[in-house]
């Protein structure tokens, strides 16, 4: 016989035994000291996860047809990473709402680490092929960060909070490429930048293991977690809900042992049910806006020398100059949220409009100043509406359910991956910029769909996925 389906309010029941989703430090005073050491300790994270890869990613290229692969064969194992991302981000997320962020994000870590180090040791195409596989399943650090730290703060303060974390993820990814490309030029390069990589990653998971996880404790607040809002009551366990009204035979099923994927299936139908009645929107913004800025930078290069004659690497210091830009946009979110009064709908919208207007602007451009100025603003206003649209998914799905959110976000954009190459092939074939103006475009159509829905954004704070 199947077990009882647990009342909606159990669906992220975890074991007393580990904390899940969420840390609550005692009362203002120490423990504001010991919660801004945890987001600290997360922003660590982050960068050494970005540092670490963007080391390895420019060279996979490279590194897989001196294997001997054939262009085809190249771009069919690059594209196996964004598949496997397609389909596991979602479980991945779900994943660590039912059994705790911390054991979900020591074995992403610990198994993406084993990915790179099996691809610093592969001597043929197939090895490179299947070192892939488990960086594509588990390499899911960032989004579960991200889940995490939407626990640990109030809804307010989690754009500015999330802005912080990309910015550090940003300084990785701008100075991984810096120290990968010096250390391909050594004999074995790619395998010393490889298992460098596998390093880093152990550090990471040892950051980890000695987060202050005993100080941490599960509030069951029907808005999500707090992280230093109020004490922990007395007896509280991690896995309690307060607020959820009794139902019958809740008592049952809770005492009723359930395997952790029996509780992403269930996870899994009542998120379905939500994302194509009410965040629909949401997401078709997500992929719209993504694949827009996707056109943009699918053939930046090719498209600066055709027009502008314009070297690859002068183009290489213009996009790590942008990153730079974008990277710095996180330390303008909190000024920006106050002038909005923290209406994250407002500030996705303007934005978009921002980058919309950017994309035609750089499409247009007759001379390099235009282009420069274009791709200066656009990385700020993308680096924006990423972390706001990330906001809106948590704010309209629930807190409590941060790691599905984040991860069907994940998923969207891998969509936006797989389609954007076919995309720009067939704009190009029109012009040099076509993908930029066809990105215009794109985002233009999330904008009307935005203006459509901003009375019920702005006011939707619906929460579907939390306990109730």
């Amino acid at each position: 016989l199947q077990p009882p389906r647990p009342p909606h309010s159990a669906v992220f029941q975890v074991s007393p035994s580990e904390p899940r989703t969420g840390t609550e430090v005692g009362p203002p005073g120490p423990g504001d000291v010991r919660a801004r050491r945890f987001l600290l300790s997360l922003y660590l994270v982050g960068f050494l996860d970005l540092f670490g890869v963007s080391m390895v990613v420019p060279l996979l290229s490279l590194h897989v047809k001196s294997l001997g692969a054939s262009p085809a064969v190249a771009g069919i194992v690059g594209s196996s990473y964004g598949i496997l991302q397609l389909f596991s981000s979602t479980l991945v997320g779900c994943w660590s709402d039912v059994v705790g962020r911390r054991s979900s994000l020591l074995l992403c870590i610990l198994l993406s680490a084993l990915g790179y180090l099996l691809l610093g040791m592969a001597t043929n195409v197939f090895l490179f092929a299947l070192a892939r596989v488990p960086v594509g399943i588990f390499k899911h650090t960032l989004s579960i960060s991200r889940a995490l730290l939407s626990d640990l703060v109030a809804e307010k303060e989690r754009p500015l909070v999330l802005g912080q974390f990309n910015t550090a993820s940003g300084v990785g990814f701008i100075l991984g490429p810096m120290v990968g490309g010096y250390l391909t030029e050594l004999d074995g390069g790619f395998y010393l930048t490889a298992l460098i990589c596998f390093s880093v990653f152990l550090l990471n998971a040892g950051l980890v293991w000695l987060f202050p996880w005993s100080e941490a404790k599960l509030s069951g607040t029907k808005n999500g977690l707090r992280l230093g809002r109020k004490p922990v009551l007395p007896g509280e366990t991690d896995y309690e809900v307060p607020e959820a009204a009794p139902t019958p035979g809740a008592s049952e099923s809770k005492e009723t042992a359930r395997w952790p994927w029996e509780e992403v299936t269930w996870a899994l139908r009542d998120m379905r049910s939500l994302i194509f009645s009410e965040m629909w929107d949401i997401f078709l913004v997500r992929l719209l806006m993504a694949v827009a800025v996707m056109l943009y930078y699918s053939n930046f290069v090719l498209a600066l020398e055709e027009r502008f004659g314009v070297r690859p690497k002068t183009t290489g210091y213009l996009i790590s100059y942008s990153s730079a830009l974008g990277t710095l946009a996180g330390f303008a979110l909190g000024p920006i949220l106050r002038l909005y009064k923290h209406n994250s709908h407002e500030v996705l919208l303007h934005s978009s409009v921002l980058t919309c207007t950017l994309l035609l602007l750089y499409s247009t451009a007759h001379t390099m100043g235009v282009v420069v100025l274009s791709s200066s603003f656009l990385s700020f206003s993308t680096s924006i509406g990423r972390t706001c649209i990330t906001d809106l998914q948590l704010t309209m799905g629930g807190a409590q359910a941060s790691g599905t959110l984040i991860g069907m976000g994940q998923s969207v954009t891998a969509v936006g991956r797989i389609i954007t190459p076919l995309l720009s092939g067939v704009a190009q074939e029109v012009s040099p910029c076509g993908p930029p103006i066809l990105g215009a475009a794109l985002a233009l159509v999330a904008i009307f769909i935005m203006s459509l829905n901003k009375s019920r954004a702005g006011g939707g704070r619906s929460g579907k996925l939390k306990c109730e």
